[in-house]
């Protein structure tokens, strides 16, 4: 009895520590996005008038991308739906052609219409091949339009990346009210 009693105990402490630790990642993230969304309004990229306009947004503050021939990236973010952080998000990229290095980047997807936002908000989402971010440079946004209610940004944060390759992007949501509940 005792044992069991023991055995209970460290796995209600883990569960805990996890719980705990999961929070505090989810507070990282959402700080971080929340200065990476700053930074990007206040550098002149003209990216005001998505974040004015979009039905929402989901800002990835940190996606590590790397590759040799066979690539990949993944990073965490925050959905914005009318200004407010409304849920967590999941960033998986792979892709196979010429490239080579790793990089850190951060991402933004501005969706146009509150289908388009809601499609990703089911759950799973991905990007095709064909989709392809935008850069940031000064005053590039201008110029951007949505593909199918959806538009990308990507700036580059540290690292070197030479990359040619095709792939796709998925995503995984998780709202905010399912993680209080956890």
């Amino acid at each position: 009895m005792k044992m069991k009693k023991s055995i209970l105990t460290m796995v209600l402490v883990c569960i805990s520590f996890v719980s705990f630790a999961q929070d505090k990642d989810d507070q990282r993230v959402i700080s971080d996005a929340e200065k990476a969304k700053i930074k990007l309004q206040s550098d002149n990229y003209g990216l005001d008038q998505f974040f004015k306009n979009a039905s929402g947004y989901v800002v990835f503050p940190n996606v590590g991308e790397g590759g040799l021939i066979i690539g990949g990236a993944s990073g965490n973010g925050v959905l914005y739906e009318k200004g407010k952080a409304v849920g967590m998000a999941d960033l998986k990229k792979l892709d196979v052609g010429l490239q080579a290095g790793g990089q850190a980047l951060t991402e933004v997807i501005f969706f146009e219409t509150a289908d388009a936002l809601n499609e990703f908000k089911r759950g799973e989402y991905e990007l095709s091949a064909q989709a392809t971010a935008i850069a940031l440079k000064k005053g590039v946004a201008a110029n951007a339009n949505y593909d199918d209610g959806v538009v990308v940004f990507a700036k580059p944060k540290k690292g070197l990346m030479a990359d040619l390759s095709v792939g796709g992007q998925k995503f995984e949501y998780t709202d905010m009210e399912l993680l209080d509940k956890d």
